[in-house]
């Protein structure tokens, strides 16, 4: 796996490379390393190794001995975050005496190890602009502005004309409909009448015979 280097410029600037060098590995935190170790194209500079990480992202400390990975008990400073690196939150103060457990390996560089931070100490014969021509290029939102005014305006369009609304007749009145006839009333039939009642005959009183 090829190693990804970061080389930065006392201006502030980084330059950014990959190299497959196996003369890299074996190389502790701290030391002096020449560029002709890294490319062909690096020689005559020299740079000072300042830090490093492997492939899970866990950094190179350099009081450590070896390539291993170790967990090391670690108080404020170096793998201590002082405050939280979320914004809008309160500083957190750490209490007299707090240690935490970080992993972390050895200041030695291993095949583990995927990127490496490096100083520059001394330039050689050609500049970094001139070897890293690609990142040495112009910004692009320049481009994108000449590219707008390059760009011909395009004449204003003509705005349609309201075409006119077709206007609406007026609703006929309707002629008022003629009242229906009043129905006859029907004569009452007459009820029929009743019968007189005819009268109860008297009873016969029959003589008592002596």
């Amino acid at each position: 796996m090829p190693f990804k280097i970061n080389i930065s410029t006392k201006d502030g600037k980084t330059w950014k490379l990959e190299s497959e060098s196996e003369s890299i590995v074996g190389k502790a935190l701290g030391e002096k390393i020449q560029g002709s170790d890294i490319s062909a194209d690096l020689a005559g500079y020299e740079f000072h190794i300042a830090g490093a990480s492997d492939i899970a992202g866990f950094p190179h400390k350099e009081t450590e001995e070896g390539p291993q990975l170790r967990g090391v008990l670690l108080t404020k400073g170096w793998g201590m975050h002082k405050r939280p690196r979320k914004e809008g939150k309160k500083p957190v103060g750490t209490p007299k005496g707090f240690r935490k457990r970080k992993t972390c390996r050895g200041k030695v560089i291993s095949e583990k190890t995927v990127q490496i931070n490096l100083i520059l100490e001394k330039s050689g014969s050609k500049t970094l602009a001139e070897i890293f021509p690609e990142q040495n290029k112009a910004k692009e939102p320049e481009k994108k502005e000449e590219a707008l005014a390059e760009t011909p305006t395009e004449a204003p369009k003509e705005k349609p004309e309201p075409t006119p609304e077709p206007t609406q007749e007026a609703p006929k009145e309707k002629s008022p409909e003629p009242e229906p006839a009043p129905k006859p009333t029907p004569e009452p039939e007459p009820s029929p009448e009743k019968p007189e009642p005819e009268p109860n005959p008297e009873p016969v009183k029959e003589e008592k015979k002596e």
